[in-house]
């Protein structure tokens, strides 16, 4: 990826000999941080190295009358004005611009302080726009206009106030072993931000759960991202997720791919657990009989903070873990408590975010003998 902003803007921090040269730094660095729970390779899966993020985020910078894009800067001198991102798709990439004439052109920018990009792989957008002050119909009538002419959905926010002109979510399309899932992502919540490397850890996680029979635990399900695809490979699905509108959508997407042997839960880890070990009855349970479940394994994908002593124990008492990792320093941790019962076979880097010095992780652990 070649970028002007290269050694200023902060979103990239790693810019130097070329992207495969990067890749195989976070690939060394990760083999010897999990030297000691696993020997074999890891295998990695790449990015596109350009136009590879859905979703975007971007402050807006007022210079006098002017409107501006722009980043935090990388040495932390205040903010870098942008023209321009390679890392956003081609949809993003395109609208950018446009949609910035349109706001000075109908005098939207009074207050304004974010664009935050939402894009399917259609071209399908949300772009959600932020400001300091109440949005009147005035407002309303030229964001309406500026919406009908780019094709885009456009929400708008402050404090207390969402406006949503067309609809808050986009559809995306994720091909995955050649068949397709669709997903409604919904603006403001957490989805993956780049669709193809999503599409391969979802193949990945198919294929290291592919010989397992029975039923399947998954904790941190969010909005159904791995639970969907996994529903073809086990007879059935319980997955839990502590957030309302995460555990919303994933009903939603369970009807758009047409799938039924999924319950999904809204609870945390701690209270599924007393759950299922009887010490407290739940309402949000509902008709689900756990002693209809044959479960042998369990996926967990939990949030940067990894997973705490007790969600790791519970996860030791299945055959075979799952576990897809953001912080390889919170895996660490928890491989040190999962590898006293378990020991791992097979491991995967992620390159969710090139030119950053984040990865995801897939680890698959199975019971020692």
């Amino acid at each position: 990826m070649e970028c002007k902003y290269f050694g200023e803007c902060g979103s990239c921090r790693i810019y130097k000999h070329g992207y495969e040269a990067q890749l195989e730094e976070k690939k060394e660095l990760n083999q010897q941080r999990f030297q000691a729970f696993y020997n074999g390779d890891i295998a990695v899966f790449k990015s596109p190295e350009s136009h590879y993020r859905s979703r975007s985020e971007f402050k807006i910078w007022h210079i006098g009358d002017v409107i501006h894009y722009a980043m935090n800067h990388l040495e932390h001198k205040g903010a870098l004005i942008i023209e321009e991102c390679p890392q956003v798709n081609e949809h993003i990439a395109k609208t950018m611009p446009l949609l910035l004439n349109a706001l000075t052109q109908e005098d939207l920018g009074f207050k304004l302080f974010g664009a935050d990009f939402l894009s399917a792989g259609s071209g399908e957008m949300v772009v959600s726009l932020l400001y300091h002050r109440r949005l009147d119909e005035e407002w309303q009538a030229k964001a309406t206009k500026i919406a009908n002419e780019l094709g885009i959905s456009i929400i708008g926010r402050s404090r207390k106030q969402k406006v949503v002109i067309g609809q808050d979510f986009v559809t995306e399309s994720l091909n995955v072993k050649d068949k397709v899932y669709k997903f409604n992502y919904i603006e403001n919540s957490f989805t993956q931000p780049n669709a193809r490397v999503n599409e391969q850890m979802i193949a990945w996680a198919l294929e290291n759960l592919s010989n397992i029979e029975g039923d399947l635990l998954e904790l941190y399900c969010g909005a159904g991202n791995f639970t969907i695809p996994f529903a073809q490979k086990f007879t059935k699905v319980l997955a839990t997720e502590i957030s309302k509108s995460s555990i919303n959508a994933a009903k939603t997407n369970m009807g758009l791919n047409d799938v039924h042997n999924i319950e999904f839960v809204r609870m945390s880890v701690e209270e599924f657990v007393e759950a299922l070990d009887g010490v407290r009855e739940f309402r949000r349970m509902g008709e689900i009989n756990l002693d209809d479940y044959k479960m042998k394994a369990i996926f967990v994908d939990p949030p940067r903070s990894g997973m705490d002593e007790k969600s790791c124990l519970f996860a030791a008492r299945h055959e075979h873990i799952l576990y897809i990792s953001c912080n390889p320093e919170t895996l660490l941790r928890d491989l040190e408590l999962l590898c006293k019962t378990h020991k791992v076979v097979s491991m995967a880097l992620f390159d969710q975010f090139p030119y950053t010095h984040h990865v995801e992780m897939g680890v698959k652990l199975v019971l020692k003998d």
